[in-house]
């Protein structure tokens, strides 16, 4: 059995103020742009996730929507996890192992750092800091979710909003 998982770094977003909190700062209109772009890509790519679960973030909630607009995934499907927000590699590690039997594909968008953490802990691969509307494609073979660990996933694709191509 193979099993994809598409990690997504929130696309950019408003400055921190002194009015608002971190968690709630929203895209701004390049993010929502790049977003947009990066799930039109996806589509072109005939990426459709089974599953897409998004930090309880504003950001994140909304590149996930404007991802997920774009795919023609249900809107109302999405499901949100507080944990990620701020809850480390480990908070998204038990999201993924909680995912159902049947899941061939999911989508997780949050946060950096825990966000390229996250990715080399799977693949035990270089990612660096993923770029703000970044996607991580990673592979599983012979494993079910609850088996996913450290070094089990490969990378299958690695893209940025400013990596895509013109009339993305």
């Amino acid at each position: 059995m193979s099993l994809t998982l598409y990690i997504v770094r929130h696309a950019k977003a408003e400055d921190r103020s002194l009015f608002m909190t971190d968690h709630s700062r929203e895209l701004t209109s390049d993010g929502i742009m790049a977003a947009a772009r990066m799930g039109r890509y996806l589509l072109r790519k005939h990426i459709r996730p089974d599953i897409i679960i998004s930090s309880t973030a504003p950001r994140a909630k909304d590149t996930a929507n404007v991802i997920a607009e774009q795919l023609g995934y249900d809107l109302a499907q999405i499901q949100l996890n507080e944990t990620l927000y701020e809850g480390g590699a480990k908070a998204y590690m038990a999201a993924v192992n909680t995912l159902p039997n049947g899941i061939q594909s999911a989508m997780i968008v949050g946060h950096n750092p825990d966000v390229s953490y996250f990715a080399e802990f799977l693949t035990h691969e270089s990612i660096g800091s993923m770029s703000k509307g970044a996607v991580v494609a990673v592979s599983f073979t012979d494993v079910d979710w609850p088996e996913v660990s450290s070094r089990t996933g490969t990378i299958a694709f690695q893209i940025a909003p400013k990596q895509l191509p013109k009339d993305e």
